[in-house]
């Protein structure tokens, strides 16, 4: 039975090449970065070179990039220094941010006893910009944290305008960037961010590999101590083959991006417009205009067809999801769509399709097929 896999926003297939240049690194890049002799100190100059590479693709400079486990690790470090560190009294978000923020945060706020103001939510899960305004008003020391891609639902956050706001109230800005980061282009020099994370995975990178984009003179201190690695701010002696199979990713996710990007884009349309003639009454979560590689739909099935709907379609070999990878085995709605829907539309089946590169409509038929059967 042909494998369809549909859930690349959990995460995605390595890219070939991405896995000869891992090969390569694991097999002649032995030596340890932080020795001074030669073989120590070739591995360190491969280390330094991913960093020049991954910086110039999205307009920073290599000081600022920062190599993590990925960006659970990222946010939790840099939204706890904020506090801990830089004197933040309250930090903004939404609720419908991953749960490596939203859970975070909360902890922070019980340590700490900060301030957390949420921003309201509109029915299409866009963010009220009007209210985050209204909300830094107040002159208090504040961090905004905002997704750039709604991992779930696909809305796209107007990182600039945001950013603009935040400068304006000297609010510092902090987001992930985990579904963006490799699929749209990145300029960190025009947007007024302070703090970005990325997961190689998202990208066709390899799992347990990230890294962070910290504003110069940011003034964060670390979250784990030891070594002098990664300027002092992440200890632990670097894993090269997974630096080097993350830069190889994101360098064949940008010089394809635009290919790539009109590929992906006419696949969810014509996804759209098959569930159409299939389920008139079907509805997107979000909008159709969401970000290219994400589509949330509500099914117009009965409420007892909730629990096995992904099940059905994994028995034919099909990978979707209902919401992000660590709720997809629950029956209940994630807190992402219970914050823009309500009643019985928060019963009916949704789904989370998201594409990629290496799907074709002929996976999308088989998907259409199989829900039509059900």
């Amino acid at each position: 039975m042909k494998k369809i896999y549909l859930d690349n926003a959990s995460t995605t297939q390595l890219r070939p090449e991405v896995i000869q240049e891992m090969l390569n690194s694991l097999s002649t890049d032995y030596g340890n970065p932080s020795s001074t002799h030669s073989i120590g100190r070739n591995v360190k100059s491969t280390l330094e070179l991913s960093r020049k590479i991954i910086a110039k693709l999205i307009n920073a400079s290599a000081p600022e990039i920062i190599f993590t486990s990925g960006a659970t690790e990222a946010n939790n470090w840099i939204l706890r220094s904020a506090v801990k560190d830089l004197g933040i009294k309250r930090i903004i978000t939404s609720k419908i941010e991953h749960h490596a923020v939203l859970t975070t945060v909360q902890a922070l706020q019980k340590e700490f006893n900060i301030e957390v103001d949420y921003i309201d939510i509109k029915s299409n899960g866009e963010i009220n910009i009007s209210n985050l305004v209204t909300l830094l008003s107040n002159d208090i020391k504040t961090l905004v944290s905002l997704m750039h891609v709604n991992n779930e639902i696909g809305t796209v956050l107007d990182i600039d305008i945001i950013g603009r706001i935040c400068k304006q109230h000297n609010a510092l800005f902090h987001s992930d960037m985990v579904q963006s980061v490799g699929k749209t282009e990145i300029d960190l020099q025009t947007l007024s961010v302070d703090f970005i994370v990325a997961s190689a995975h998202k990208f066709h990178g390899p799992k347990g590999i990230g890294f962070a984009f910290v504003r110069k003179n940011s003034g964060l201190q670390p979250m784990l101590f030891g070594g002098d690695q990664e300027k002092g701010l992440r200890p632990g002696t670097e894993a090269l083959h997974q630096v080097v199979g993350m830069t190889k990713a994101l360098e064949l996710s940008y010089s394809n991006l635009i290919l790539e990007r009109d590929y992906i884009s006419n696949l969810k349309n014509y996804l759209i417009d098959q569930l159409k003639e299939l389920f008139p009454d079907f509805k997107i979560i979000g909008n159709r205009e969401g970000f290219y590689t994400i589509l949330n739909i509500l099914l117009p099935f009965s409420e007892e067809k909730t629990a096995m709907i992904v099940f059905h379609l994994d028995m034919k070999g099909i990978a979707v999801s209902r919401g992000s990878a660590c709720q997809s085995g629950s029956t209940k709605p994630s807190h992402v769509l219970a914050e823009i829907i309500t009643g019985v539309d928060l019963k009916k089946p949704n789904l989370r399709i998201s594409i990629s590169y290496r799907n074709t409509k002929d996976d999308l038929n088989s998907l259409i097929f199989e829900l039509g059967k059900i």
